[in-house]
């Protein structure tokens, strides 16, 4: 059982997937500083210095501590119940990152099989010669 197991395990289709979890997951992690650092606070700024990862809506007072809140973990850490639209929006905005990166990776690697010559055809089978010679020389 273990040797079968080594055997699953060490396929190229397992070891590629692999591969391509770990790198999934760091360019999450890039594209999620990308959209919080980086794209959000302009976007912010041009709003009126909206944090959309703090745009909440309390639906439900907390126990421990009486609203208003100022972040979604201030309403949480009170026990308050929230409805987290701005992490909502970052997270959309996260996703049509990824999926333009996606796209753009898709369409160079596209264009890279277009650009490989076409492949020769395979050379015509002796047998399929001599029935062409066979089929001009009783039309003469």
């Amino acid at each position: 059982m273990f040797q079968e197991f080594k055997k699953f395990a060490m396929r190229g289709n397992v070891v590629d997937m692999a591969v391509g979890i770990i790198i999934g997951a760091a360019f999450g992690k890039i594209v999620d500083s990308l959209v919080k650092d980086l794209i959000m606070p302009p976007i912010g700024l041009l709003l009126g210095k909206v944090d959309f990862s703090n745009l909440f809506l309390v639906m439900k007072e907390g126990a421990a501590a009486p609203g208003p809140y100022h972040s979604v973990d201030a309403a949480q850490k009170a026990g308050a119940v929230t409805f987290n639209y701005g992490m909502f929006i970052n997270t959309c905005i996260s996703f049509l990152i990824v999926a333009f990166a996606v796209f753009l990776l898709i369409r160079a690697i596209n264009r890279l099989k277009a650009a490989e010559p076409p492949a020769a055809p395979p050379p015509t089978p002796e047998d399929v010669l001599l029935l062409r010679e066979i089929r001009d020389a009783l039309k003469k």
